[in-house]
């Protein structure tokens, strides 16, 4: 077993020793490489269990979080995903190789570009574009799942509304020092919520979330 084998294999013992059990996540996070997805100065930490910046006030989420909402989405290959922050890839990697149909969507071209051409080196397919993800995706609404990788204020109105029927929203909620992880489902017209405490993410900017600092 290579370094970066076992480095991934040790990641892999961590989040399950944290209580991740959804086999499918599991088997995605072993097979995708991480170190592939975050800049070359910090390719020796790629497996930590920690946030790493990716540029432009980025960063590639800690293997636990990616693991921990990936797992309360609750994913069924062949579902319908829309994923708002792109960043590095690597949350729509691990989407894909769940067997999701994947749109993303990233406001800074950038990074999407990237993402794009570490998805294509790896052979996943995901519809992508450059804009405003809290505002969402309406053209191909609805989504069967929804997950939200950067901080709101508030759920935005425009997500819940391209949910569709028994359908899933992960999104951290709060402020900008720390927030709630908020799953949301839809039942008919009601959205049923719960919340896990205790996270950090970057903000998510746009309309319906925070302004850009820029």
């Amino acid at each position: 077993m290579t370094r970066i084998e076992t480095e991934r294999e040790e990641m892999i013992n961590l989040i399950t020793a944290r209580g991740i059990t959804d086999e499918s996540v599991i088997a995605a996070m072993r097979h995708i490489p991480r170190h592939l997805f975050v800049p070359e100065a910090f390719v020796h930490r790629a497996y930590d269990d920690s946030a790493l910046p990716i540029g432009l006030n980025q960063t590639i989420s800690q293997p636990y979080t990616v693991a921990f909402m990936t797992q309360s989405l609750e994913l069924k290959a062949g579902e319908k995903v829309l994923e708002v922050g792109t960043g590095s890839g690597y949350q729509a990697a691990i989407l894909c190789e769940m067997g999701a149909r994947v749109f993303t969507i990233e406001r800074h071209f950038n990074l999407l570009e990237q993402a794009r051409k570490t998805l294509e080196k790896l052979g996943y397919r995901a519809a992508s574009k450059v804009g405003d993800g809290t505002v969402g995706w309406s053209e191909f609404a609805p989504f069967d799942r929804i997950i939200v990788t950067a901080a709101a204020p508030t759920v935005p109105d425009p997500l819940l509304s391209q949910l569709s029927d028994g359908g899933r929203l992960v999104i951290p909620v709060g402020d900008l020092d720390i927030q709630e992880l908020v799953t949301v489902t839809k039942r008919g017209n009601e959205f049923e919520r719960q919340r896990v405490y205790g996270f950090k993410f970057v903000p998510l900017v746009g309309k319906k979330g925070w302004p850009s600092p820029e």
